[in-house]
């Protein structure tokens, strides 16, 4: 006969109690823009302030270690609130750590970059609303100031207590190119840094792929190729080569048209054998799919004709029904 007496059973025990649910990328992402943009607006008044603009980068860190695929999409996907200047240099951090992890760079140069990212914009962060909001070109008073924002940024920092020279030397060198055509002091390899090329290359490629006031976004696959074609400002083929391994054509959180004419959002980059995984939105007459159906760019079902805008897709979902509990608000 079975015991009737539960009181000791491993499940009322609590053995098999249900798990928590790991932390969601997306609320990590947006509660680190929303820590951020309170130390970065009060900095001018901070002086030990490194301990927790490193507290924020591990948070980054942490969030793209739980899933990259899912903190990419949230660049891509605009996922991240808050005003454009910082949400950049978060979506910004985001990709470091992702090229980062895949450069091999330790832990500790990893979230120094990290932190760098953060923070390498705060010397122009109060110009930076008034500067979106213009439809018409910069005048050479605010192309002056774009130009001394790295260094304004360093004095900014060294006075809220940053004493890492890596950090500085990353803020201070992102807008610095090889051959010394970059700003503010026109500084060439081999000085520029690779933390430092990374930084701006990272930098270059979000500020394409995120709406403006003044401007859509641009799509993931002609970003990409904006950078390796830029004649003004040449990149380092190494970086690059890293950048179109691990972002590619279509990172996930790009919309898509397979060749099939469905429309889908890519959820995943490839991993091993296999191509990109597309959740599929709608069929080849517009209508919506349900529950989203799972293809591999690597088949011919799955295969890939064009990344689309948000108009071109003409759908809209959320990222927790495709990513799932990780991607919750």
């Amino acid at each position: 006969m079975a015991d009737t007496n539960q009181a000791d059973t491993p499940l009322v025990a609590g053995v098999f109690a249900e798990q928590e649910p790991p932390p969601s990328v997306l609320h990590l992402l947006n509660e680190s823009n929303r820590r951020l943009e309170r130390l970065l607006q009060n900095l001018r008044n901070e002086h030990n302030a490194e301990s927790e603009l490193r507290d924020i980068a591990r948070d980054v860190i942490h969030a793209v270690d739980l899933n990259p695929d899912i903190a990419l999409a949230c660049i891509f996907l605009c996922q991240i609130a808050g005003s454009y200047a910082v949400r950049h240099c978060i979506e910004t951090a985001v990709v470091v750590v992702v090229i980062a992890h895949s450069l091999g760079k330790t832990p500790a140069d990893t979230l120094t970059v990290t932190a760098a990212a953060l923070t390498m914009n705060v010397g122009m962060l109060r110009h930076n609303n008034a500067f979106q909001d213009k439809h018409t070109p910069l005048t050479s008073e605010e192309m002056a100031i774009v130009r001394r924002h790295p260094e304004q940024s360093v004095d900014m920092l060294r006075d809220a207590g940053i004493q890492d020279d890596e950090w500085i030397s990353c803020v201070l060198l992102h807008h610095e190119n090889d051959e010394g055509s970059g700003y503010p002091a026109g500084v060439a390899s081999p000085e520029v840094t690779q933390n430092a090329k990374l930084l701006s290359l990272a930098d270059r490629y979000c500020a394409q792929v995120s709406a403006r006031n003044y401007r859509r976004s641009i799509l993931p696959d002609q970003a990409l190729r904006n950078l390796i074609d830029d004649k003004a400002a040449p990149v380092d083929p190494t970086l690059v080569q890293y950048f179109q391994r691990e972002l590619g054509d279509f990172p996930p959180g790009t919309l898509v048209r397979l060749q099939n004419g469905e429309i889908g959002v890519v959820c995943r980059r490839p991993g091993g054998a296999g191509g990109l995984q597309i959740h599929c939105l709608r069929d080849p007459a517009g209508a919506l799919l349900s529950p989203p159906p799972l293809r591999s760019s690597a088949d011919q079902d799955g295969a890939i004709a064009a990344a689309l805008s948000e108009d071109e897709a003409s759908t809209r979902f959320s990222m927790k029904q495709i990513w799932g509990q990780q991607a919750s608000l």
